[in-house]
């Protein structure tokens, strides 16, 4: 689309004298860009000006033969309409012949999005969280910390409660963000994926790029606002029956610890957290992430005298913003390395230590109980991460239309 040549170069079952079968399409005009999709099937793409151009003549109704010829008149040079319309097709963009013309169905929980992002829930999720930051304040004992994971002997009990007592946190990260989304109109999708040898719920926005940049923010932060508004609310449970009911506490005050390590794994940049999402969205980048990895590729290739990779395939905003972005995810791999140094590798030793201490005989048989179905689940974690990791590398290599979403 970038290099236009014939308009006459027919496709294979491509009617040149018939408009297109189009679905409806949004566009969102930025600089010399725009993006084009469907709300049907929630694919986008980013288009050049002329060629989006294009497209909103075969969305009015023109044949390509006299959309062709219109833009020849226009610019004075000739454009392969037949690849335009292959492009169409990949996307999907095109509606079967078959098909009738259908209203796009109405977006469910949208009310409940702007509900719950109306600015009165701001406000009120500012005033719960102000409130607990006023609470560890005057009380130290409710900063979070590692020992409160520990909230009991039975560690069991300790892994069940990060992982099924972190399911109904998880899922309320993911529903503001597709709450935060529906309440623009757009659809969501979730999914279960895997980032590193931990198993997560991941929400999928894709019409989040037909709408203006400064209305993508909310949606991308959503989650970091769940996860803040819920280490606030269990501070504050945890303040509140600290007195008469110590166990419940001592939960709440485990389960805040928990949130705040995934809160912090939002500084891991070598990842596509949603702090990446935001940076890469409000810079205006494609796909920043891949151009900084070879930024740092070419780096250490200096070192080592090898060619450096070619950055000219990367969009030019992000090679760009990858010459200080690939400095930024070094800085997220030295994060890791603090938080592995000072968080994992002490817990992972109080675990270890006290279950080779129980498994040599210096524990009861039900702390010995306790420690064999610890590391069973611990076993079925990893596997269950393995075979998510083995499926999406089969995903991956088998052969797929380039599609944009």
């Amino acid at each position: 689309m970038h290099s236009p040549v014939d308009s006459n170069s027919d496709a294979p079952g491509l009617d040149l004298d018939r408009p297109l079968p189009l679905r409806r399409l949004v566009y969102l005009e930025e600089a010399d860009e725009v993006t084009i999709g469907s709300p049907e099937t929630d694919t986008y793409a980013v288009f050049p000006a002329d060629g989006a151009e294009l497209v909103r003549m075969l969305a009015d109704g023109l044949t390509p033969r006299a959309a062709a010829e219109r833009y020849r008149i226009a610019h004075g040079e000739s454009v392969d309409i037949a690849d335009l319309v292959e492009v169409l097709a990949e996307l999907d963009l095109l509606r079967p012949a078959d098909a009738p013309t259908a209203a796009t169905a109405p977006v469910r929980w949208q009310r409940l999005g702007g509900l719950l992002f109306g600015r009165p829930a701001l406000f009120g999720y500012a005033l719960v969280t102000a409130l607990a930051v006023v609470e560890m304040l005057r009380v130290p004992g409710l900063v979070p910390r590692t020992d409160n994971l520990f909230f009991t002997t039975s560690y069991t009990l300790v892994v069940l409660l990060l992982f099924f007592g972190q399911a109904p946190l998880l899922a309320l990260h993911e529903a503001f963000h597709a709450l935060a989304g529906r309440r623009l109109g757009l659809r969501s999708r979730l999914s279960v994926g895997h980032r590193l040898v931990y198993l997560v719920l991941e929400t999928s926005l894709d019409g989040l790029v037909s709408v203006p940049r400064r209305q993508r923010y909310l949606p991308i932060l959503a989650g970091m606002l769940a996860d803040v508004l819920a280490i606030s609310v269990l501070t504050l449970i945890a303040d509140v029956t600290r007195g008469g009911a110590a166990t419940v506490s001592r939960l709440c005050l485990a389960m805040a610890w928990a949130t705040v390590l995934r809160l912090a794994w939002q500084g891991f940049f070598y990842l596509r957290t949603d702090l990446y999402v935001l940076l890469s969205t409000a810079l205006g980048c494609v796909n920043l992430h891949a151009a900084a990895v070879d930024v740092l590729r070419n780096t250490v290739r200096r070192f080592t005298g090898r060619p450096p990779v070619d950055l000219a395939v990367h969009h030019p905003v992000d090679r760009r913003v990858a010459r200080w972005y690939s400095w930024l995810m070094v800085v997220g791999y030295a994060f890791t390395l603090t938080m592995f140094a000072g968080v994992v590798v002490p817990t992972a030793y109080r675990l270890l230590h006290d279950v080779w201490l129980r498994m040599t005989g210096q524990g009861s048989t039900a702390a010995r109980l306790d420690s064999i179905v610890l590391l069973l689940l611990s076993l079925a974690q990893t596997t269950a991460v393995v075979v998510l990791a083995l499926r999406e590398r089969r995903a991956a290599r088998r052969p797929a239309p380039a599609r944009t979403a």
